[in-house]
């Protein structure tokens, strides 16, 4: 199918993308195009993006948020590679891992591959409260986890705490006798446990930013 011409709106839809792609490493939502756009309607933004697709330009996955893909080899942005999200950080239950071979996601998303870095075992988990607000980690972000089963000092993880039963996303810290879990939040106190209380789930390699 030949390639059609596109309209200034479609012009900057395209172009914002692109821009967006190449410096977050991973496609916009709608939102994010509408604001960068300077559209007003979502659904004006929806519309064109059927149309982009209708004509060859992109791809997109209905089942993947920001599921967008180019198809013109003029584009550029890189390769995407998928992630699945696999739960919320504050759940009260282990989070489920990609090499378990039990994990079923509900919802996935689609990342350069620069952004990876090329490392394996990649999973993604949405983030439900502030307690690492000051490591520019809010509410209703995404975390890119690298799978592991240690960590160094000042790591970012995700931590089991097997007498709790809860999951919390904190900085790591081994001390003499024991583990503390600070908080990126000067409201908040560190969590202090026993090394064997701890079960380390991934490491954050990448945080995905939600724009209100």
């Amino acid at each position: 199918m030949a390639i059609k011409s596109l309209s200034p709106k479609q012009e900057r839809i395209i172009n914002f993308v692109t821009e967006f792609l190449e410096d977050k490493g991973y496609p916009p939502t709608i939102r994010d195009i509408a604001a960068g756009c300077g559209i007003s309607s979502t659904s004006v933004v929806a519309y064109n993006l059927k149309k982009l697709e209708e004509a060859g330009y992109i791809r997109r996955h209905s089942d993947i948020s920001r599921g967008i893909k180019f198809l013109n080899p003029q584009q550029k942005g890189g390769k995407l590679v998928y992630i699945p999200v696999v739960g919320v950080i504050a759940a009260g239950e282990p989070i489920p891992v990609p090499d378990t071979g039990h994990v079923i996601p509900r919802e996935g998303l689609e990342v350069s591959e620069e952004l990876v870095r090329g490392k394996q075992d990649i999973y993604a988990l949405r983030v439900r409260g502030d307690s690492m607000m000051d490591a520019l980690i809010g509410d209703g972000d995404i975390v890119l986890m690298e799978y592991v089963s240690s960590a160094e000092n000042g790591d970012m993880v995700a931590v089991w705490l097997k007498a709790e039963q809860e999951v919390t996303l904190k900085r790591f810290f081994a001390e003499p006798n024991r583990i503390r879990l600070e908080p990126a939040n000067r409201q908040m106190k560190p969590i202090y446990t026993t090394p064997d209380n701890v079960e380390i789930q991934g490491k954050v390699v990448a945080v995905i930013r939600r724009i209100s």
